[in-house]
């Protein structure tokens, strides 16, 4: 199915409207999103997201219809998976909580840019050269072994090449003011961290898109679908991020399971790849005769394999304790760093949720409190958070008595 220039141009203008009520009502004031809001406007993007499907599925057919249903939960996942990486670049330039909306939407729509282009791109080259599908499936195969290997804070380190080059030849301050990226310091116009961080979100989302648009254009070559159902996934990612702040911890199993969509994906991608084949050194330049994937198939796949990981990765041991350390250690550095955030309502919230992640530690098993007292660092995190607790409740109280 062609679609219209008129119905290109009514979903740009939704997905640049969506973007601007998300700056507008909700970013530009800077703010810490309750459980609450993140819920409500989580649930309103993916039901967005969703309409617009079955609007798809309407005028486009079932094939269109399945091939944008498929091609969205691979992307949504995909971006859940691209949390964890945010999480620690905010976390390693330590952004106050109330902005980092700021930081997030600029990813978001540094992403849909810099997507976009590779969208095109990736178009062009399919419809010019069939072998390209090889290049795609070898590059998914690839990443889906990478997401095999064990990892650490340390490999998405925000602490890039281009971040230690701003910060040795350019003029940089240590602190944030505000959500703004410059400031003067010394008499001295210079850049925020603010900036910095968004430049590290940035580098983060071109290398995203490597894995993220081959997946796409593995379920699907029209590009009208590529381009919304990626459009899609990255609107409510911000809320997304504060919704599951907590559970991001608790997916121990998430990398296994992208892992194997992305390899199924580059097996569809190869098998396609086949029998579109012009290469003379495979069969001759003539196409092979191989069995090909429906979109149905794929989508089946995709949905098991989630529904799978989430299920294991909830109702696992490691993954709570995983889940309840990893939060420990976050709110505890947080709670320490008194220059993390100015609001009393948030400072409270961390040494709550530290409180909670304590107990939950408490009621594992042996082998991983065990685990846990195991880590020195964290035991010591933990101890200086509840002495400045201590410090700043006794502080409180001497203040009111006077």
């Amino acid at each position: 199915m062609n679609v219209s220039p008129a119905a290109w141009g009514v979903t740009i203008a939704v997905i640049v409207a969506l973007l601007a009520f998300d700056y507008i009502f909700h970013v530009r004031k800077a703010h810490v999103p309750t459980l609450k809001e993140a819920a409500i406007w989580s649930s309103i993007y993916i039901s967005i997201a969703v309409v617009f499907g079955l609007l798809v599925l309407l005028f486009g057919g079932v094939d269109m219809g399945s091939e944008y249903f498929a091609g969205y939960v691979t992307e949504k996942a995909l971006s859940v998976d691209n949390l964890f990486v945010f999480l620690i670049i905010i976390a390693s330039f330590n952004v106050p909580r109330e902005d980092q909306q700021k930081v997030l939407l600029f990813g978001i729509v540094f992403a849909l840019a810099a997507r976009t282009g590779f969208i095109f791109m990736g178009a062009a080259l399919i419809n010019t050269f069939a072998w390209v599908f090889y290049l795609f499936g070898l590059i998914l195969l690839i990443t889906a072994g990478n997401m095999l290997r064990p990892e650490t804070e340390d490999s998405h380190s925000a602490d890039n090449f281009i971040i230690r080059f701003a910060k040795k030849f350019l003029h940089t301050t240590d602190y944030f003011d505000g959500d703004k990226l410059f400031t003067v310091a010394n008499g001295k116009r210079a850049m925020t961290p603010m900036l910095l961080v968004m430049v590290a979100i940035g580098g983060t989302d071109l290398l995203f898109a490597l894995d993220s648009i081959p997946a796409i254009f593995g379920l699907t070559q029209n590009v009208f679908i590529v381009f919304t159902a990626t459009a899609f996934s990255l609107m409510g990612l911000r809320q997304l991020y504060f919704l599951l702040d907590g559970l991001l911890d608790r997916l121990i199993y998430l990398s296994f399971g992208l892992a194997a969509i992305l390899g199924f994906i580059g097996v569809k991608l190869i098998l396609h790849a086949l029998h579109e084949n012009n290469l003379p050194f495979v069969n001759s330049g003539e196409p092979v005769h191989v069995v090909e994937v429906s979109t149905a198939l794929s989508l089946t796949v995709i949905i098991g394999i989630l529904v799978v990981t989430v299920i294991a990765s909830l109702v696992s041991p490691a993954g709570k304790a995983q889940s309840a350390i990893a939060g420990a250690r976050r709110h505890a550095t947080n709670y320490v760093d008194l220059d993390y955030t100015a609001d009393t309502t948030e400072r409270e919230r961390i040494y709550s949720a530290l409180r909670r992640e304590e107990e939950q530690i408490k009621a594992l098993g042996p082998k991983y409190r065990q685990k846990a007292r195991e880590q020195e660092e964290l035991m010591d995190l933990v101890r200086k958070a509840h002495s400045q607790h201590d410090s700043y409740m006794n502080g409180g109280t001497a203040s009111q008595q006077s």
